[in-house]
């Protein structure tokens, strides 16, 4: 599932981002509420976490412009700021939880998943393609019935293709998402992850679900 993280201090959100991405969300982030603002009206998400303290737009505003264009996405507000009077504003403005600043990581991830099973979409707990299993909330993945040994990055990095499946993924978009940084062309850190996580998935089977496309990426997918 697809999450714009909405907030001006770099540490927090790249905490956030980090955090998500282990827990297996897609995770966008804007750094003020403008970029926010337009993101969340051109991206179908489904969940905002929006700071209320932000550059150019607050968290009110983003927050009241967004339903007032119509958009129905869930939002989590996070915010320093603990009075009931603040949290009955955000409540009535159109917000769908609200977290007082600082928070434990626990808690944000269990509200997520909380607001994500009331939306009109609950979150993907598993992934199948042909004989391949990824079990999502327990970070498992088989192939066949047998329990693949992958580490934390390359069960990141089979789930990525495998979310997206059947979309020639760029080693640029891989290394993002992945690992978090911008693509170097000298460093070869995408090619030998997927070249130690084929060893893992596919070698031992005889149907192959991660390929190659030259100049392009790599994609997965299955012709059965």
């Amino acid at each position: 599932m697809k999450i714009l993280v909405v907030e001006d201090e770099v540490k927090t959100a790249k905490f956030l981002k980090k955090g998500l991405n282990e827990a297996g969300f897609v995770v966008d982030v804007a750094r003020g509420g403008l970029e926010g603002l337009h993101l969340a009206r051109e991206v179908e998400f489904d969940l905002l976490i929006l700071d209320v303290m932000l550059p150019g737009l607050d968290g009110w505003q983003v927050l009241t412009r967004l339903r007032e264009s119509g958009r129905r996405s869930l939002v989590l507000l996070l915010t320093a700021r603990d009075s009931v009077q603040e949290r009955v504003r955000g409540l009535e403005l159109g917000a769908d939880d609200y977290l007082v600043k600082p928070f434990a990581f626990s808690e944000l991830l269990a509200r997520v998943r909380s607001l994500l099973r009331r939306g009109p979409s609950r979150p993907q707990e598993s992934i199948r393609m042909a004989d391949l299993e990824i079990d999502l909330l327990r970070q498992r993945a088989t192939r066949a019935g047998q329990r693949l040994d992958l580490t934390y990055k390359e069960f990141l990095l089979l789930t990525l293709l495998a979310r997206r499946a059947g979309e020639v993924l760029s080693r640029t978009l891989i290394a993002e998402a992945v690992w978090d940084m911008n693509f170097d062309s000298d460093t070869n850190v995408v090619d030998v992850n997927v070249r130690r996580l084929r060893a893992k998935v596919d070698e031992p089977f005889p149907l192959k679900l991660i390929h190659t496309v030259r100049g392009a990426g790599y994609v997965m997918e299955h012709d059965q």
